[in-house]
């Protein structure tokens, strides 16, 4: 499954929001820095989604990212 996700990252909160049946919003703490945002965003889609591989295809230097779930 492919999913568009826009990231806020250094958030206050951590939450998944579906804005349509593909484009989700996902608020994290981690800052963008060292890629722990992308790490951190990649433990919570498998968490919401139980699939074991995440992937980020597009957009690892963006907050609009490209994201296949296996």
């Amino acid at each position: 499954m492919i999913l568009k996700i826009k990231l806020h990252p250094n958030s206050s909160q951590e939450k998944i929001q579906e804005t349509s049946p593909e484009n989700y919003e996902v608020w994290i703490k981690q800052k963008p820095i060292e890629n722990k945002a992308n790490q951190e965003l990649i433990k919570i889609l498998k968490k919401h989604f139980k699939c074991n591989s995440t992937q980020i295809i597009k957009g690892l230097k963006s907050k609009n990212k490209v994201v296949e779930l296996k």
